[in-house]
């Protein structure tokens, strides 16, 4: 059971959160007939085509050849996995549902060169090969995070950034886990002890508005809590300072620490 905390502070927008955890790589492809078929790699480009690397043998594959329309009505999920072990490890999905088409062999190199410009992955080498191009012609976008499904407006959605600390974040908070636990105990510092409602602390979120701590229960349950930065980063290389600020914050709130 996740009951998530929501105390007022700056967070990201649903499109916002929905492009993040879309750029995650656990992806699977669902279909009439296709329960969870598995995406080798997936990404927006710049210009908002999504895109996906699938098996040429796959089943995937063979039901978009197969489609007397040329398409295929098809779901693709995107799962967020939080980087540090977690009784309930899934943070978040995102549904995106459409149109499943192969990408014409004229316009499959500027689509390839877009993809590696979001996304340079190993997977591109095979389209052509043992793998194919699918583009998503995107009709419906969901949220699913906190225990609360929200619908997310497809042209909203792209044109939302990611976070940009997506890219730092899983490390980040390896590092806070395993190595720093004063400093991960004066964020909870920070959390109002009915919101926290004891339990064991750990890192589960980080974006450019703050941490997500999430509070484990002894029984199963727990509680996610935001600890807002004095103001939103930009980027990772004004992360440093505004960490630093929150703990000194949190460190004159306790004096006794």
């Amino acid at each position: 059971m996740t009951r998530s905390i929501r105390p007022a502070a700056l967070r990201p927008s649903a499109a916002e959160r929905a492009r993040t955890v879309a750029g995650r790589p656990a992806a699977a492809v669902c279909a009439a007939g296709i329960d969870g078929s598995r995406v080798l790699a997936h990404t927006i480009t710049a210009h908002g085509q999504v895109l996906l690397v699938v098996p040429t043998d796959g089943e995937v594959c063979t039901a978009v050849r197969a489609s007397a329309d040329g398409d295929l009505a098809a779901l693709l999920m995107v799962t967020d996995h939080a980087p540090v072990p977690l009784h309930d490890a899934v943070r978040a999905q995102v549904w995106l549902s459409g149109w499943l088409t192969p990408v014409e062999p004229a316009d499959q190199q500027e689509a390839l060169l877009a993809f590696a410009d979001v996304a340079p992955v190993g997977a591109l080498l095979d389209v052509g090969s043992t793998a194919t191009l699918l583009s998503l012609d995107l009709a419906e976008v969901v949220l699913g995070e906190c225990g609360a499904v929200t619908e997310v407006d497809p042209d909203d959605y792209l044109a939302a950034v990611p976070d940009p600390l997506a890219a730092v974040e899983a490390d980040m908070l390896q590092h806070l886990d395993a190595s720093h636990p004063e400093q991960l105990a004066l964020l909870a510092s920070r959390v109002p002890a009915e919101w926290a409602g004891g339990g064991t602390v750990r890192p589960l979120g980080l974006d450019r508005f703050g941490f997500r701590l999430r509070f484990e229960q002894p029984a199963g349950h727990h509680r996610d809590v935001r600890v807002p930065f004095p103001a939103p980063v930009t980027g990772p290389e004004d992360l440093g300072v505004a960490v630093q600020r929150l703990l000194c914050a949190a460190e004159r709130a306790c004096p006794g620490r």
